[in-house]
């Protein structure tokens, strides 16, 4: 039975009317809702007034035992309060972000007389001129190959470029000046990487224009092969500007931003336009309790606090904040962005477009979080729990002949993968191949970190194993002390189809089979599935760390000739782990469906 909610009257009573950062605790202290204000006690009071709330909202207010506020100057720094403190914290109820990988950008170094351009990301950042975030690494890679052909700008690492003694094939093919062994200034280069770095800017047409005048400069002054290198340029240069998907009637930097759906069940789309092309869309689904405002305002600060920032962020939903927001992203960025409500042109199109985006993954989201709700509740109501279960992990074991052994344990919620709690464990004190002192030393060790509070305890703890398995779970749990845990062992049934999976339970020696087509059995599968991958890759990735392999040795008809080949083809082994299966194809002497193999070997699960 819930607790009452305690009476904040006299809080909320206390509170002023000016900008803020209120935060809620439940009643074990845990932090589990920020949110910032223009006005803190509308604001606060707003969640218990007699209006309906929404489902996740009254269920989070049923949790809330405390409230606290900061008050501070502006609008805008309770914004970069706020992003601080859900970054620092990331509460329960403020998932911004279920998917907050960083997206690729354009780098240009500083610290070199020849700088190159190359593609980042990641949450460090590094010292230079950056361009972005593009929506995927394709199209990140498909513009830095168009500049590199057109400005020839060397993409060789330093330590390479440090030790040549002659022009490498990319100088061959036209593709770079060799600024390595002296074939090009230092002055000459860096107008080339100030070109392409205007063309990052926008500034393309300009760009076009100064090199049309330099050419007919050359062509005056007799130098015919400097005129016609420019000429090509030219050409060039003008093919990139027309490969585009939909182009605006002036070069534009813009994010197109488009949010729908309600408290705890947001998704929220990012259409990124450069130079005037659109070149792709994000989007990302979030649980955050907050209005549609709150929460966008709450995810931009969080984009662009370890992302570039474009000039424009236009947004379909006005915002009542968008100046403060505005400046609190340029606290962040240091450059100039202008946050403006669409309303009509090209960018209400790309609003809208990016709206219809975000309902498209919203409709596909909510049907497979219903199935799945659905699925937790037969499974709670079939293990006799009180309520669905919250929490599922699931662990297994993955070795090759008992070297380099790695346990997974990977967790779901009702949200589905949680990936972020996701963890692998390596064993080395049991005796190799010994699968259940390894599942023993693994349990023994999460067990431990749950009595500890360092863990959540799981509503079911999942097995992929039979009776022995579970027996040997069973013993860990109690030398760590950690009782009432709902524990469940997964093994493949006598036919090792998949279908007939059997159950196991702690002091039953009768295995339960669940039909064919039960939610529950599926449910179960993809739990079992994902520890499987994620204990194989880890396996694989720790087998080939010790033996100082490439991760290639271990692809089934894979020979030292192909490898050697597919190396060359890509200029090393981060080049072949971002290749698509038909840029493998296009490698020599690697078919379709050696290439389809390589693919699902480099990347298990996806």
């Amino acid at each position: 039975m819930a607790a009452e909610r305690p009476d904040f009257k006299s809080l909320i009573r206390s509170l002023p009317r000016r900008p803020g950062v209120y935060r809620m605790y439940d009643a074990g202290g845990v932090l589990i809702y920020v949110g910032k204000a223009a006005h803190l006690r509308t604001r606060v009071a707003s969640y218990f007034s007699s209006r309906p709330q929404a489902p996740k909202v009254a269920a989070m207010l049923q949790r809330v035992a405390r409230i606290e506020v900061t008050i501070v100057n502006s609008e805008t720094e309770a914004l970069l309060l706020e992003c601080n403190l859900i970054k620092a914290h990331r509460p329960r109820y403020n998932v911004i972000l279920r998917d907050d990988k960083s997206y690729p950008e354009i780098l240009c170094p500083d610290g070199h007389e020849f700088p190159r351009l190359v593609c980042w990301r990641g949450p460090r950042r590094p010292e230079g001129r950056r361009f972005g975030p593009f929506p995927n690494s394709w199209a990140a890679r498909e513009t830095l190959q168009h500049l590199q052909k057109v400005f020839r700008i060397r993409n060789c690492r330093d330590s390479f470029f440090a030790h040549r003694s002659r022009p490498c094939l990319q100088y061959q093919i036209g593709r770079c000046t060799a600024p390595c062994v002296g074939l090009i200034s230092p002055e000459d280069y860096r107008r080339n990487v100030q070109a392409a770095l205007r063309v990052l800017e926008g500034r393309s047409e300009a760009v076009a224009a100064e090199l049309q005048q330099r050419m007919e400069q050359a062509a005056e002054a007799r130098q015919y092969e400097q005129a016609a290198l420019l000429r090509d340029q030219i050409a060039d240069l003008k093919e990139v500007q027309t490969q585009q998907v939909a182009n605006a009637p002036r070069p534009r930097d813009l994010d197109a931003v488009a949010i729908v759906g309600e408290p705890g069940r947001y998704a929220i789309t990012v259409l990124t336009v450069r130079d005037g092309q659109v070149l792709g869309t994000q989007t990302q689904t979030s649980s955050n309790l907050g209005a549609a405002d709150e929460t966008l305002a709450a995810f931009l600060l969080l984009r662009y606090g370890t992302q570039s920032a474009p000039a424009e962020v236009a947004t379909l939903l006005e915002l009542s904040d968008a100046a403060a927001l505005a400046t609190a992203i340029e606290s962040l960025v240091h450059s100039p962005v202008r946050v403006f409500h669409a309303q009509r042109g090209l960018a209400r199109r790309w609003t809208r477009l990016a709206a219809q985006n975000a309902e498209q993954m919203l409709r596909m989201s909510g049907a497979g979080a219903e199935a799945t709700a659905a699925a937790a509740a037969e499974l709670g109501r079939w293990l006799g729990l009180s309520s669905p279960p919250q929490r599922i992990e699931c662990l297994d074991i993955s070795h090759l002949g008992g070297e380099g052994t790695v346990a997974s344990c990977v967790v779901f919620g009702p949200e589905g993968a949680d990936k972020r709690s996701y963890r692998r464990f390596n064993i080395d004190d049991v005796t190799p191949g010994d699968d259940y002192a390894a599942l023993h030393n693994a349990v023994l060790r999460h067990a431990r970190r749950i009595v500890a509070g360092d863990s959540p305890r799981p509503d079911l703890l999942l097995i992929d194993g039979g009776r022995a398995q579970v027996n040997a779970v069973m013993e860990a749990l109690d030398e760590a002390q950690c009782t009432g845990l709902c524990v469940m062992g997964i093994s493949k049934g006598p036919s090792r189809r998949p279908g007939q999976e059997q159950f196991h339970r702690p002091g039953s020696d009768v295995a339960d089979v669940l039909p064919a087509d039960s939610p529950v059995l599926h449910l179960l599968q993809r739990v079992r599935d994902e520890a499987h991958r994620f204990a194989v890759s880890g396996h694989r990735r720790r087998r080939a760390r010790r033996y100082r392999e490439s991760i290639l040795e271990t692809v089934e008809g894979l020979g030292p000739a192909r490898r050697r080949a597919l190396l060359t083809h890509f200029g090393g082994l981060q080049g072949v782990l971002r290749a698509s299966v038909d840029d493998l194809q296009r490698a020599p002497g690697i078919g379709a469906a050696l290439a389809a193999t390589l693919y699902d070997h480099l990347h298990p699960g996806e």
